[in-house]
């Protein structure tokens, strides 16, 4: 029996999700914002740390856009320099697609069909310039601010609501931005 290349790569990702699955910890439910309104969460978010991906493991002035398109999709555009401030300019375009019935706080995103990686809002502050992005297995999280820094107290606040969460925050890592224009020192 001969496999195609694509059959050989679907086969070779249902392997590994599931291998995923078999060695996913027991955890509670993750805590989740009370409700996101989604055109106001639209716009600009500065990454100021994150338990990385492997394509952020060595990201500067990382930042993540979303724009809300007519049929409800959540269009993402990810962009940082890779390795230092003056690196490659990497960008990846994801898409969104908020989960009916959960307030906006859960959503599906793609980076590959069709796989929809897990993706949750756990807090936004009142006026939408702070947020904790989180995933259900705990591997990756995400705190971001509608400007390239925070207060100190801000992100041990943020950094602590990981950690109530199960998230191991030696693996968290502050993301150097560069806020726009400022010159290089």
């Amino acid at each position: 029996m001969k496999f195609s290349n694509v059959s050989r790569v679907l086969c070779s990702v249902s392997v590994l999700l599931a291998l995923q699955a078999c060695q996913t910890r027991a955890y509670p439910p993750l805590l989740r914002a009370q409700s996101v309104e989604i055109p106001r969460f639209m716009g600009d978010w500065y990454v100021i740390g994150c338990i990385p991906s492997i394509i952020e493991r060595h990201d500067y002035n990382a930042v993540e856009s979303y724009h809300l398109d007519p049929a409800g999709r959540i269009l993402t555009v990810f962009t940082f320099n890779e390795g230092s401030f003056d690196g490659p300019l990497k960008h990846y375009k994801p898409v969104g697609f908020v989960t009916p019935g959960t307030h906006g706080t859960i959503w599906g995103m793609r980076f590959v069909w069709p796989i929809k990686a897990d993706y949750r809002v756990m807090y936004v502050k009142a006026d939408y310039s702070e947020t904790v992005i989180g995933r259900e297995r705990r591997d990756y999280a995400w705190i971001m601010a509608r400007s390239a820094s925070i207060p100190d107290a801000d992100y041990q606040r943020l950094r602590t609501l990981l950690s109530s969460q199960g998230y191991d925050i030696t693996r968290l890592r502050k993301v150097p931005q560069r806020p726009p224009g400022a010159a290089e020192r």
